[in-house]
């Protein structure tokens, strides 16, 4: 009997073939929690994740952890803190079980405890006294007082608790000198501090205390991470003295592990705010700040310490010093931080050792970010990273690819005198087939692509397909192919494409590469544009047009109902129309010539009244070409907002594809339909300086460049002249003459969220409509579950989600009555907050009207920034309102009561008759 219920809740819990509904799968589930057996009732608790991902829905959490706290006791209620945080029974609970005499249960009251005052004010309010008392108590055990005083850091949630709290910590720091109780009641100290934002630079004067007189290495190394974590999280509330003792005693100690320590607070605070204070004269004291050099000596000295940690943090401080601060004393630094750079360099790029591949990383970001901040001196680092590169390590020469793209992305005139030496270097690369290998071939690659700017040479080209050939990796070659796409380089790209089409063994693997072949060759037609000629450029937009339908078809062939390409297939879309819009622009611009206005176009506008009639058909098609622009606009908007995934570069690109639209619609404006009123103060000059791309750097520079001419030949001339024209002609040649960038989140999606609906009351079968009376409200309970990828916010995440809810009428039945129009219509909004990525709300709906109706439930997100994102998705449920009983009877009685009324008129038209 035993074997078989056991049988029966394996097969239930997931891994037999019967299928049961949530209630049932508990019910089974908790008989293996009951059972007497130990082994079943550890299978029975690693069942339960897989029943709650395929039941994410709060009725059944609950009781699955009511059951599981049942086992657990009051351990699993301290796990439960998040989700009845405000339940007074538990709190209850956990304050008995701290005087139990059950060590076991004391300790899981204490984790309890900890966990509920973290999320309920109330519970910690309560706490609070207690939680002292034992802590003060001599009967309290040492052991357990360790335990207990942490619960303190969570005292934050007003000014009084974290103040009391505070005081009974300054207390045990000094009432208990012993290492274990000092070390613990620090850091509760520092935490206690960071949450509630009051004595933070008490705190920090506290712990820089304690770091320069306790003899013990254990306070102090204490001391150094609690001070870093305050470094982090309020850079703002540090003094120049806080920074000035820190520096004195980083000056003072002969031991590396905990200058290194302090070096690394100094590196933190360096970045930030602080070192401007550090480095700013007071008011009314014009001289320098009181020994202000001991940072700047103190960096000095450790740049060229034997150990890279102490090393690394050193030349952090010099380069973010020379960066943050211009004041004229401190330029000497920008040689001392170069030379200590170049030094790191040398020394790291030989060693493949994790700890030296982390201090390289550190000195390469210090080198960006030198670059960025000192122009002048990014030359010198840019010959430094070329030649170190032959000699270095294969795992620090990808670094220093990254370094380089990195650079020239920001500095593109260093392109062209890397692109020798990154040749050079790419003809005598290793051609083994190692993971470091490999990923050199796509590192050095991509900083081709961004040295080279535009196309590549031939010879570039020929180097680089030469050096692929031997590489057996295809993943290798779509790598590069992928980076070839991002950066312009489309001929490349294709060739490459091209080669990987018969190494895939999968259908749709192959439609995917070959849409991505087409997509690059239908860019590629666009190289061979020029100014000035206009029926080249329709048969290049022709040509490219013919490849991009092809790709679009072979895209569609790739998708599948798992990833279904969904942003990918809108733009190459959004692509083709807007092509075809430039084409329809630039034939409307064209038939000046080919169709001049008729004899009699100043008689027909002077009797419209619109003096633009006078110049013939064009100017209607020009209305319909700004109108189409604007269209375009609208809908890149639209991806916009559905592309909650996508990184800053991807969705940066979408929005110069719409500024690129408003551009052509107000150029349009501008010099043909309305000159007089078109205002050029809101597109002014935006400047190139904050661009992160070539492309956008690209774009935004045609974007001015097209304003100047639009405002120059605005008023000038009549519309519609040949200037006109040609000036439009001119703005799309130059926008397609930037090679479009295909971004990371066409290929790569990083992030993933999803939202996921339960409506109830639902029908068994979602064709069959939900029957309501039409006296009565249907209460819509909407219930949805977030669900993330492997990396959940790494680029944004959701706030709130904002719930629509709408119906309309699909059909009518039985007689029309006289109903308010407030009744007919059901359209609400509602914003929940997610709790643990679960959320709930109820809506009211009317259906007044007899028939049958729709009902449609929409979610969009709101970020942390307060952006709203339609990430749907879109739910939809039928409801039937069907007349109410009373209204039925009152109705029939009316009619039977009307019939004989009726015969005998009928009767009494017989009889005139």
């Amino acid at each position: 009997m035993a074997s078989n219920s056991t049988k029966s809740f394996l097969a239930d819990a997931g891994y037999g073939e019967q299928e049961l509904d949530a209630n049932s799968a508990l019910m089974e589930l908790d008989k293996g929690l009951r059972s007497g057996k130990l082994g079943e009732q550890c299978e029975a608790v690693v069942r339960f994740p897989r029943l709650f991902q395929k039941y994410p829905f709060p009725i059944l959490i609950n009781s699955a952890f009511l059951k599981l706290a049942d086992v657990f006791r009051v351990g699993m209620l301290g796990s439960l803190a998040s989700i009845i945080p405000e339940r007074k029974n538990a709190h209850h609970s956990i304050r008995q079980s701290l005087d139990s005499h059950d060590n076991v249960e004391v300790e899981a009251a204490v984790f309890a405890a900890a966990n509920f005052s973290a999320q309920s004010k109330d519970f910690a309010v309560g706490i609070c006294n207690k939680i002292s008392e034992m802590i003060q108590g001599l009967a309290t055990p040492v052991d357990l007082k360790l335990k207990l005083i942490p619960i303190l850091q969570h005292m934050h949630h007003d000014a009084i608790l974290a103040s009391s709290a505070r005081q009974l910590l300054q207390q045990l720091v000094t009432s208990y000198p012993s290492t274990k109780m000092v070390i613990v009641s620090l850091h509760t100290f520092t935490l206690l501090a960071a949450s509630s934002l009051v004595d933070t630079p008490k705190q920090i004067q506290l712990l820089l205390q304690y770091l320069k007189n306790d003899p013990r290495k254990a306070v102090k190394r204490l001391a150094i991470q609690d001070l870093k974590l305050l470094a982090s999280k309020t850079p703002h509330t540090w003094s120049r003295e806080n920074i000035q003792a820190l520096c004195e005693c980083a000056l003072q100690t002969p031991y590396d592990s905990l200058k290194l320590g302090m070096l690394s607070v100094l590196s933190t605070l360096s970045g930030t705010i602080a070192i401007k204070h550090y480095f700013s004269i007071v008011p009314g004291n014009v001289s320098s700040p009181p020994r202000s050099s001991d940072l700047v000596k103190l960096a000095q000295e450790c740049c060229y310490h034997n150990n890279r940690g102490i090393a690394a943090h050193g030349v952090r401080v010099l380069t973010n010093i020379t960066v943050s601060c211009q004041e004229k004393d401190l330029l000497a630094l920008e040689q001392d931080a170069v030379f200590g750079l170049e030094s790191l360099l040398v020394l790291c790029s030989q060693d493949d050792s994790p700890g030296a591949q982390a201090t390289l990383k550190i000195a390469l970001n210090c080198m960006v970010k030198l670059a960025k901040g000192r122009p002048h001196l990014s030359q010198s680092v840019v010959e430094t990273l070329l030649t170190q590169l032959h000699s270095a390590q294969d795992a620090a020469r990808i670094l220093m690819c990254h370094c380089l793209a990195a650079i020239a992305m920001q500095l593109p005139v260093l392109g062209d005198g890397m692109l020798g030496d990154l040749m050079e270097l790419y003809k005598v690369i290793g051609r083994s087939a190692t993971d470091k290998q490999q990923e050199l071939l796509v590192s050095l690659a991509t900083v081709i692509f961004v040295a080279s700017q535009k196309a590549l040479s031939v010879e570039s080209k020929a180097v680089i397909k030469q050096q692929l050939e031997s590489v057996s990796n295809g993943w290798t070659v779509y790598r590069i192919a992928r980076q070839a796409s991002r950066m312009g380089n489309h001929d490349m790209a294709k060739e490459l494409y091209q080669s990987l089409l018969t190494q895939v063994a999968s259908e749709h693997f192959y439609f995917w590469l070959n849409s991505l072949k087409e997509f690059s060759h239908a860019e590629q037609c666009l190289t061979g544009l020029q100014e000035e000629n206009y029926s080249s450029a329709l048969s290049c937009i022709a040509e490219s047009l013919k490849f991009y339908h092809k790709g679009i078809a072979s895209l569609t062939a790739a998708s599948t109902p798992l990833n279904p390409l969904s942003f990918q297939c809108e733009f190459v879309k959004l692509r083709i129309d807007l092509l075809q819009a430039f084409s329809q622009l630039i034939c409307t611009c064209n038939s000046l010539k080919t169709s001049p206005p008729p004899a009699i176009a100043t008689t027909i506008a002077m009797t419209l009244g619109n003096d633009l009639q006078r110049c013939g058909r064009i100017s209607n098609q020009m209305k319909q070409s700004m109108e189409e622009f604007r269209s375009l606009a609208s809908r890149y908007g639209d991806l916009y907002q559905a592309s909650f995934d996508a990184d800053s570069a991807t969705l940066r690109n979408v929005e110069l594809q719409q500024q690129s639209c408003l551009l052509i619609s107000h150029a349009i404006e501008a010099l043909i339909l309305d000159p007089e009123s078109a205002s050029f103060q809101e597109y002014g000059s935006t400047g190139t300086a904050h661009a992160d791309s070539e492309y956008e750097r690209r774009m935004m520079s045609v974007y001015n460049h097209v304003l100047e001419e639009v405002e120059s030949l605005n008023r000038k001339y009549t519309p519609v002249s040949y200037m006109h024209t040609a000036c439009l002609c001119n703005a799309i040649i130059a926008l397609l003459k930037v090679p479009l960038s295909f971004q990371r989140y066409f290929f790569q999606k990083l992030q993933s969220t999803s939202i996921k609906l339960a409506l109830s009351p639902s029908p068994r079968n979602p064709a069959e409509p939900i029957a309501v009376q039409n006296n009565q409200q249907l209460a819509l309970k909407v219930e949805g579950v977030v669900q993330h990828g492997s990396k959940p916010g790494l680029f944004r995440k959701i706030q709130s989600v904002c719930l629509n809810v709408s119906s309309t009428l699909q059909s009518k039945s039985g007689q029309d009555y006289k109903i308010p129009i407030d009744n007919m219509t059901n359209e609400m909004e509602q914003r929940v907050e997610p709790h643990n990525d679960y959320f709930s709300t109820q809506f009211l709906l009317n259906f007044a009207i007899l028939g049958t109706h729709n009902i449609t439930v929409e979610s969009s997100v709101k970020d942390a920034n307060g952006i709203v994102w339609k990430t749907g998705p879109r739910t939809t449920i039928f409801v039937k309102s069907l007349e109410d009983p009373y209204s039925q009877q009152i109705r029939l009685q009316q009619q039977q009561a009307q019939q004989p009324l009726q015969q005998q008129q009928q009767r009494n038209a017989y009889t005139r008759f």
